[in-house]
């Protein structure tokens, strides 16, 4: 069946070099190893996946919690400030870098996409587009975040929102496409 209409052609498509950061042998060796033994750690062992992820390059800061599940695309395209929470099942599809401040929530399920593809040329060149999720931050569960965004610190991205453009610091942002509603302030204790 042809379908060509001019817009994109897969066949010319090409990894640009060094895309990876990694050799070929070093990228298989962390599919392998996140496959077989990463994802599936008993959910007590934090100081282990730590470890593992560290052994890959990433920069990840102490008391970082990463739950059972979590994929990781590119290990040492990532860093996650101290104390954060990285929840069950999140994918970090960090084909560029991702960055996650410390004392940082993002909650169960959710997605966070640090490339895309530029449809306006032929070829379809894949792009890095790097995420920066600031300190204090709350993703609840479900989110997608797309590349290039940032999320400044103190924000709350309320469950199943998509964001696909910057959001301020210190407000509650909820919807698809998501938006700040109101202030994040805090209840006297």
């Amino acid at each position: 069946m042809n379908t060509q209409h001019g817009f994109q052609r897969l066949d010319r498509f090409r990894l640009p070099t060094g895309f990876r950061g990694r050799s070929a042998f070093v990228v298989q060796l962390w599919w392998f190893t996140q496959a077989v033994f990463f994802k599936s750690l008993p959910q007590i062992c934090y100081g282990l996946r730590r470890s593992v992820l560290r052994a890959f390059g990433a920069r990840i800061g102490i008391g970082v919690r990463i739950r059972p599940g979590v994929e990781v695309t590119y290990p040492w395209k990532i860093a996650i400030g101290e104390y954060a929470w990285i929840g069950d099942d999140v994918v970090l599809y960090s084909l560029g870098a991702i960055t996650i401040g410390a004392h940082t929530v993002v909650s169960q399920a959710s997605y966070v996409c640090a490339a895309d593809h530029d449809h306006l040329v032929m070829d379809f060149p894949i792009r890095e587009r790097p995420v920066f999720i600031g300190s204090e931050v709350w993703i609840a569960s479900d989110v997608w975040i797309g590349p290039g965004v940032t999320i400044g610190d103190g924000a709350v991205i309320g469950a199943r929102s998509t964001v696909i453009r910057d959001l301020p610091e210190r407000m509650v942002c909820v919807g698809s496409p998501c938006v700040p509603i109101k202030p994040r302030l805090m209840r006297p204790q």
